[in-house]
């Protein structure tokens, strides 16, 4: 959610934000299966202020905690699959899906790399790096980002956009370096575990929109969660 290959504007259609909310609450949803307290679930909770970061209704979180955690009558039962393949122009793309029915969203994936090729898992995972990513911004003039990272346990850092900074991590580190860098002076915005490319691939502005068109048809697909592609820019 929010990568910088999407169209400029689409998150704010209603759609959209409808299929972003839909999206969180799965996330919340499997984490409250390990404990409906944020408090003593770090997943639950890095997942419950996400969703309130992109703005999803108080009821709406407190509907997929209950319902995650089976205390709301009903069982939900999504299993988290990762596919890995190419796109055209051989960008290499991860797909994170959470579903509660294997052979349609394997079925669904199939289609829609008929475009691109689908490959076995490990084929493009070992070209990218896996990372927490926290995205913070200074809460008072002189709070010190290097510092920060330091002091907080983040294993390195980047300038952000509009005075932010983003802060990465180590993936077992994500939760202990977002608890920590409030007392460092830096607010936090987002944090999350991602994917990143260790040798993006670089486009032409053709072959670029053809890509886009590739990676947007799988983003829509209900059972897709995030898609991290190797792509520059």
């Amino acid at each position: 959610m929010g990568a910088q290959w999407k169209a400029k504007g689409r998150e704010a259609s209603a759609t959209a934000k409808g299929r972003l909310f839909t999206k969180l609450a799965r996330e919340i949803m499997v984490a409250a299966r390990a404990g409906a307290d944020p408090a003593m679930n770090s997943k639950l909770r890095l997942a419950v202020e996400q969703a309130k970061k992109s703005s999803m209704p108080k009821d709406s979180i407190e509907r997929a905690i209950k319902k995650g955690a089976g205390l709301a009558g009903e069982g939900v039962n999504y299993v988290k699959l990762t596919y890995e393949g190419f796109a055209p122009h051989r960008v290499p793309v991860i797909v994170e899906c959470l579903t509660d029915n294997l052979n349609r969203t394997a079925g669904n994936i199939r289609v829609l790399f008929r475009e691109g090729h689908l490959g076995a898992e490990g084929s493009v995972s070992w070209d990218f790096d896996h990372l927490g990513v926290i995205e913070a911004t200074p809460e008072k003039a002189g709070a010190d980002p290097e510092v920060a990272a330091i002091e907080a346990g983040a294993r390195d850092l980047e300038p952000g956009e509009n005075g932010a900074t983003v802060f990465l991590t180590d993936p077992t580190d994500l939760d202990a370096v977002t608890k920590a860098l409030p007392a460092h002076g830096f607010i936090v915005q987002s944090a999350q575990m991602r994917y990143r490319p260790k040798n993006p691939v670089k486009l032409t502005d053709a072959q670029r929109a053809e890509v886009e068109a590739f990676l947007e048809a799988i983003d829509a697909d209900d059972d897709v969660q995030e898609v991290y592609p190797g792509l520059a820019g």
